[in-house]
């Protein structure tokens, strides 16, 4: 018989997680709480306890190529920078191709997981369900994918701020945040600049009298698109970049991405200035931040020092009267209460996870958490490749290493990132995009060959090494392996063109080309030339002259 397996959550890790499954001969069973597979990316007009939460103009930072299934490229006509209704719309693509919805179970919440008594023999786990009518199950597991998210809890930090029992308008947390609607008109301060705090500031800034953002620490700030327009990541995120980096030194790196971020809008100027250096953690991505700013409709500020009423006090003295409202932009902690407590590993619920995936303290590795990550790229790869490897261990393909190996893997993973981010908690949070990806390709198998592929196919090596690093080179080869991955990384450029060809327009030909570059530059290339040969030819006659004179006397 097939092992089964519990699916917890049926957003983009869920989804994927159902699919690795029944790719490695599993039975899924997956609980989705909602009433509909998306997870975060699910609008809703009012917050739910437990659950992601997102606002209405709410758009990806990462690019379609970047951020799909690596065997399911979005639909070409799809742009480059999805919402969240389109992005649904992939996810319904994705579970239709795949026949993933008959194995979901919604309104169905996880209330226990818990191992049973001959787990160091089984590996097995009861689960505890209750559907819908409240009715509670007790299910038995051969292993468990928790993929319940980690924007579900939001951090509030009311005591930061003296005088805040104060305040008579409204405090909200971004999790609650849907639209600018109720403050049109009124003066709100938003507190923090992340990637959220920054959307949220600029969405304010179109109908509040005046928007006021406030940061502690400030930001870098760069946009979706770079050179010629093209998406951020499809030109920053390669090999050939990734090798570059590690070979130079990083004060030098971090110069000269400074310098050109300023370039592009003076840090300093704009009030956005940081106290960290660029490369120490992630950028704001942000289209509209910096024209916000010198609009003037968005007011940057320092950390908010206190409140006297509707009154709110900033750290360099300076004084903002009758706000109306507040939003918290403080960022999320994440838990899972369904969990034995046996797997955290400190009073602040921490999980202690080799690679961010498996606990090192079970005697049997049947359990594992998926997109569980922060990182500078996109998470839909990342996740579908931890759902991959999950799946290979449960399924008994591969193996794990000792728990002594993996927890020191684990305290230097820890250590590594603790200049950047000094809470233990959020430091193990954090992955290097490219080199996270190929360490759960290799333990899959999956990682790509590139001297191989520069020799065998030198179309595919060359894009694969130079060209984005896009999910379909885990496609290429070993288990999972997709005929269809070599084609989507020849034509993945193809794809980012689409959306924008709406509108025909003539291509000149070379001929034409060369015929107006001799008419315009060409032509003053020529007549250039031509006053150089005259001025030449003067002098030669000049100096002929001369000679012939000299001759006859």
């Amino acid at each position: 018989m097939a092992k089964r397996v519990a699916v917890i959550g049926a957003g983009s890790s869920g989804l994927t997680s159902i699919k690795c499954c029944l790719d490695e001969g599993l039975e899924p069973v997956c609980f989705e709480s909602s009433d509909d597979i998306g997870g975060l990316w699910k609008f809703k007009e009012q917050p739910e306890a437990d659950r992601c939460s997102i606002y209405r103009s709410v758009i990806v930072n990462t690019s379609k190529e970047m951020m799909c299934y690596s065997d399911f490229p979005m639909p070409d006509h799809f742009p480059n920078f999805v919402n969240n209704s389109t992005i649904m719309q992939y996810f319904r693509l994705y579970a239709e191709h795949f026949s993933l919805l008959k194995h979901i179970h919604f309104q169905t919440t996880v209330r226990s997981v818990r191992q049973r008594p001959d787990f160091s023999n089984s590996g097995q786990w009861e689960v505890v369900t209750v559907d819908r009518d409240g009715r509670e199950e007790t299910h038995v597991f051969d292993g468990v994918l928790v993929c319940a998210g980690h924007f579900t809890q939001p951090i509030k930090p009311l005591s930061d701020f003296p005088g805040i029992d104060t305040f008579p308008g409204t405090i909200i947390h971004s999790w609650e945040y849907k639209d600018p609607d109720p403050y049109l008109g009124k003066r709100v301060v938003v507190v923090g600049i992340g990637n959220s705090g920054g959307d949220i500031a600029v969405d304010l800034s179109r109908a509040c009298e005046k928007t006021f953002l406030s940061t502690r620490k400030g930001a870098w700030v760069i946009g979706r698109v770079v050179d010629r327009g093209l998406p951020l990541d499809m030109i920053m995120m390669t090999r050939a970049r990734d090798l570059f980096y590690w070979l130079l030194p990083r004060a030098l790196l971090n110069l000269i991405w400074e310098r050109s971020l300023n370039q592009r809008h003076d840090h300093k100027l704009y009030g956005l200035q940081p106290v960290h250096r660029i490369l120490d953690q992630r950028v704001v991505i942000n289209d509209d931040l910096p024209g916000r700013i010198l609009l003037g409709e968005l007011v940057m500020k320092p950390n908010v020092q206190k409140f006297q009423g509707s009154t709110v006090v900033f750290d360099d003295g300076t004084v903002e009267e009758k706000i109306d409202a507040v939003i918290l932009c403080t960022g999320y902690d994440y838990r899972f209460p369904f969990l034995p407590t046996s797997l955290s590993s400190g009073s602040d619920g921490d999980l202690k996870l080799y690679r961010r995936i498996f606990p090192p303290s079970l005697e049997r590795p049947t359990l594992a958490i998926l997109g569980l990550i922060q990182t500078k790229g996109p998470i839909m790869p990342a996740a579908e490749l931890q759902a991959r490897w999950a799946t290979r261990v449960i399924a008994g393909l591969n193996h794990l290493p000792p728990a002594e190996k993996m927890d020191k893997t684990i305290e230097k993973d820890v250590q590594a990132n603790l200049k950047s981010y000094p809470c233990p908690k959020l430091a193990a949070l954090q992955v290097d995009h490219i080199p996270y990806l190929d360490a759960i390709a290799k333990e899959v198998g999956v990682c790509p060959n590139i001297a191989w592929l520069l020799l065998r196919d030198p179309a595919v090596g060359f894009r694969v090494f130079f060209g984005p690093c896009s999910p379909y080179q885990f496609r290429l080869n070993g288990p999972g392996h997709w005929s269809g991955a070599r084609q989507a990384i020849l034509t993945q450029w193809d794809r980012v063109a689409k959306p924008m060809k709406t509108r025909p327009i003539p291509e000149t030909s070379s001929f034409s080309l060369f015929f107006w570059l001799c008419l315009s530059g060409g032509a003053a290339v020529i007549f250039a030339l031509m006053a150089i040969l005259t001025t030449v030819l003067s002098f030669l006659v000049m100096k002929f002259s001369t000679s012939t004179q000299n001759i006859f006397v």
